[in-house]
């Protein structure tokens, strides 16, 4: 660790493992009320359930991505964060929003929009809570004294991240236009902007863990951010299909959502092509495997699956079924969740000054989750083939068929259970670590060059 103030992100890690395992317990409760046993739809109902699953991963993926950037930023321009104060203020109200709103799913309160559930005061109350994260980056990259391409490209995705959550604040009564606006948060977050977070995380981990120089792996970057706008922006049109936009947005979604797996396919070529090029064994295997398991896993996920139901012959029938479940789980495990792993994997020896990274624990998380997780998605997979056939082929209702495919959510929750094992050995990992009381390095470290050492005058103004 390079900065005092670099430990702020360990209480933003911590928050993010807590709300993804309140997120996993939501999932079960969804599992067994698929299997027939939804017995607790009088306090929690189905719809409820689902809502506060789906927004918990979105607030845990967050929380996650915000401790990455108090952690690597300033590490990467050179000095201390703007403000810790601003930090601890901003982790507390977006916890304090998070809560709010999701209590008052529970009692009914949301706007009812698919994935974009959040009550509306608290929609412009997480708008200033981003602002003030935001600031404090902008701030700590003004008054550093270097820039690179790595926290720049992170710091654009975080800020069109932000940007991108407005367009669902636009009010119609119309649902076509709703729809529009709708997925231009949904898509070009997951698919857009949150790749160029994923790129700078990743590249800022291979840096460090590889030992191949920084201009090297910069150079893939640029390479990455270009597949990202190419493909990801005109992609959001697979989700127009059948909204009632104009009919061009079959030929345009189809053409370019068959781009994005390239995206993916890029950052994996690119991961391993460096861990591999990388002439230093870094002692934090565990990082360096989460990261590298990250580029794969997000390419199976997000881009493979994701290829295999985006086309508009194929989504006519799949869309809206399990089949999207199947791509959904796996391609933001692949994406997003590994990646936050990755970096708390590579922080936390840092932040706690105890190294713990090479051991049983360690390695049974890794892989017993995402096995869990491969099994999980073979389970949505053959939920999913089956509803399709019974529903949309057959034409047999809905209900009958949810009773028909519950057998399979047997599989399914006996998956889950394998994750949820692997997660919980991650967190028992994260609590054995600590709470961040490692030593600051005050001397240049070899290897990439790591900024100058923290200044009196920069501490003070982090504390």
């Amino acid at each position: 660790m390079r900065y005092e103030s670099q430990r702020i992100a360990w209480w933003f890690f911590a928050t993010s493992m807590l709300l993804l395992c309140l997120q996993i317990v939501y999932g079960f409760i969804m599992g067994f009320a698929h299997m027939g046993y939804d017995v607790l739809h009088d306090v929690i109902p189905f719809h409820v359930a689902r809502a506060t699953h789906t927004n918990l991963l979105v607030v845990w993926l967050l929380c996650g991505f915000m401790g990455s950037a108090y952690y690597i930023v300033p590490e990467e321009v050179g000095r201390e964060l703007y403000s810790v104060r601003l930090a601890k203020w901003q982790l507390g109200t977006l916890v304090f929003v998070g809560v709010v709103a999701l209590v008052g799913f529970h009692f009914q309160w949301w706007e009812g929009r698919k994935f974009l559930e959040i009550p509306r005061p608290l929609d412009w109350l997480v708008v200033v809570n981003v602002l003030a994260f935001l600031w404090n980056l902008t701030m700590t990259m003004w008054k550093s004294p270097r820039m690179t391409t790595t926290s720049c490209v992170l710091y654009f995705g975080l800020l069109m991240a932000a940007l991108l959550y407005l367009p669902g604040m636009i009010p119609t009564d119309n649902q076509t236009v709703d729809s529009y606006w709708r997925w231009w948060v949904v898509h070009l977050w997951v698919e857009g902007v949150w790749e160029l977070i994923m790129g700078g995380i990743l590249a800022y981990l291979l840096i460090k863990l590889t030992g191949v120089d920084r201009e090297v792996i910069e150079k893939w970057l640029y390479v990455i951010v270009g597949l990202t706008f190419l493909s990801g922006i005109l992609g959001t049109g697979h989700h127009y299909y059948y909204i009632g936009a104009p009919r061009y947005w079959l030929m345009i979604g189809g053409i370019f959502s068959a781009l994005e797996p390239l995206a993916f396919l890029g950052m994996a070529i690119y991961a391993i092509a460096m861990a591999r090029r990388g002439g230093r064994s870094h002692p934090n295997r565990n990082a360096l495997a989460w990261t590298i398991g990250c580029s794969i896993m997000s390419f199976v996920g997000a881009g493979f699956l994701g290829f295999a139901h985006t086309l508009p012959q194929v989504n006519l029938y799949t869309h809206g079924t399990l089949v999207t479940a199947m791509h959904g789980h796996m391609a933001f495990w692949g994406a997003y969740a590994m990646l936050v792993f990755a970096i708390i994997a590579y922080a936390l020896p840092q932040l706690t000054g105890r190294k713990l990274y090479d051991t049983p624990l360690a390695a049974f998380a890794f892989w017993t989750s995402n096995i869990g997780m491969v099994a999980m998605t073979l389970a949505f997979a053959v939920a999913g083939v089956a509803q399709v056939y019974l529903e949309r082929r057959m034409g047999l209702d809905f209900l009958a068929v949810q009773e028909e495919i519950e057998v399979h959510f047997l599989g399914l929750v006996l998956a889950a259970a394998l994750f949820a094992v692997g997660i919980g050995a991650y967190v028992l990992q994260f609590w054995r670590y600590g709470l961040p009381v490692g030593e600051v390095e005050r001397a240049a470290v070899t290897g990439d060059a790591e900024g100058p050492a923290p200044d009196a005058a920069a501490a003070e103004a982090g504390a």
